[in-house]
């Protein structure tokens, strides 16, 4: 039996649009059906009497409430104490505790019956088909990128064989759409989701297997790319010197490759061009070369790897960034617990880097072994947040923050398996947070974040 709350006198609905879910499976769980409504319930855990202690009225997003404690001593909401004839937002998942402390009372937790029509506040958008397909393939867009300045969308794939070709034959590569000169190049990560939400909604929009595989394999373009426009530059060099000549002022040499020759390759009027994330630094996109350009965890470009191989140095004219930008796994480094790891939660760092020093180990040491187990494929990687996670190795070569993303992952699992006797007695003392990683309390309240475990998996939410 499932207790009714006691209305506070606004009219009841038929419906239940929340409930008061008790982690006594002694006590009911509490119904609410009215928008205004008294909650009178168990409060203590070690009695059955029911008392009024607070208020709880429905907010006009429908996806949120607003309690009002109605005791004369304080309760807790998600951690926080609330007074007397104060009131408090709390939202689908919130934690209540008819108490100033979490002993000796019974806990509550604040579930809103999920209706689409109204909790997920979903915009729904009519998108015409045709208006989302490629004009190269005539297809629903796959892996979509956008061209500027007209904004017209492709696939990844067939762009990507539009530009090889268009470089081929001319000095600029044109728009196949409206042939307005293409300057820049971009995956459209919006776009992609709306073109993989008309998939499920129509599964005859979807391609086949095969023709999927085979745009994939066309696909060049990973991250910005900025194309060089050949029709100012193509008269010019009918009347002017070469590039390399001093005369040139130097604002359309934008690497040093443009300048000179550099192991037998000198950009050309046509020669797209990478903006390198960190330094901001310009180099050619070069897909002939074993010479990693790309991030392999985020697809970012980075000039470092590239000059350094090529033997270029940074100058005043063209920045370049530290090869170590750009490196395999096995060959970063770590000196600290970066700052990602445990969802930002500096208690459960603080728990895990005693736990390194209690075991007599350094954090480099214990990273290198993980990415053993990593290379072993002991650990499951489904929360590793890296391009293509599954085919991570030591070699794969990433960036820093990449990097510093699968040390954070390494070091979940590192706590997940540390035995017990290297805890201290105050964290073995913690209970589990019902949301454990994914819950969003820890972030705005310290309390919470220090009286409960988050390096667990959730069992409540939706996750």
């Amino acid at each position: 039996m499932e207790e009714t709350a006691e209305s506070s006198g606004a009219k009841p609905r038929d419906e239940i649009w929340a409930k008061l879910v008790s982690a006594d499976s002694r006590f009911s769980d509490v119904e609410i059906r009215s928008d205004e409504i008294v909650i009178c319930s168990e409060i203590s855990s070690n009695s059955s009497d029911k008392h009024s202690w607070c208020k709880i009225v429905r907010n006009s997003d429908l996806c949120s409430a607003t309690i009002k404690n109605k005791r004369s001593n304080t309760i807790l909401v998600d951690g926080t104490k609330v007074g007397n004839e104060d009131t408090v937002i709390i939202k689908d998942g919130s934690v209540i505790v008819p108490g100033s402390d979490g002993e000796g009372f019974v806990n509550y937790s604040f579930n809103i019956m999920s209706r689409p029509e109204t909790c997920q506040r979903q915009l729904k958008i009519c998108i015409d088909v045709e208006h989302a397909k490629c004009s190269i393939c005539l297809n629903l867009w796959h892996d979509v990128v956008t061209v500027a300045p007209c904004l017209h969308n492709f696939c990844n794939g067939c762009l990507s064989e539009w530009l090889r070709r268009s470089e081929q034959r001319r000095s600029s590569v044109l728009c196949p759409q409206c042939r307005a000169v293409i300057q820049f190049v971009g995956k459209n990560h919006f776009l992609r989701t709306i073109a993989d939400d008309m998939v499920k909604a129509d599964p005859s929009l979807r391609r086949a297997d095969e023709d999927v595989a085979l745009l994939d394999s066309y696909s060049s373009i990973r991250s910005n790319l900025v194309l060089r426009s050949g029709n100012n530059r193509r008269k010019r060099a009918l009347t002017s010197p070469p590039p390399d000549d001093h005369s040139d002022d130097g604002s359309d040499l934008r690497c040093p490759q443009c300048v000179t020759e550099v192991a037998g390759f000198r950009c050309n009027y046509s020669t797209d061009h990478l903006q390198c994330q960190a330094c901001g630094g310009m180099m050619p996109s070069r897909t002939d070369l074993g010479i990693p350009q790309h991030c392999s965890g985020c697809d970012r470009p980075f000039c470092g790897a590239y000059w350094h191989t090529l033997g270029v140095a940074r100058s005043g004219s063209y920045p370049i960034c530290s090869q170590d930008t750009l490196k395999p796994i096995s060959e970063h480094t770590i000196s600290r617990i970066p700052s990602l790891t445990h969802e930002r939660n500096l208690h459960e760092q603080s728990i895990t880097e005693n736990c390194i020093r209690q075991m007599g180990r350094t954090l480099p040491d214990l990273i290198s072994e993980w990415i053993v187990n990593l290379d072993n494929r002991l650990i499951d990687r489904s929360r590793l947040t890296l391009n293509n996670a599954e085919m991570v190795t030591a070699r794969t070569i990433v960036c820093r923050e990449c990097y510093e993303k699968l040390v954070s992952f390494l070091l979940y699992w590192f706590r997940i398996t540390c035995p017990r006797n290297y805890y201290s007695a105050a964290s073995l003392a913690r209970q589990d947070c019902w949301y454990g990683y994914a819950c969003r309390t820890q972030h705005h309240s310290e309390e919470h974040a220090r009286k409960r475990n988050h390096v667990c998996r959730p069992t409540r939410g939706n996750v």
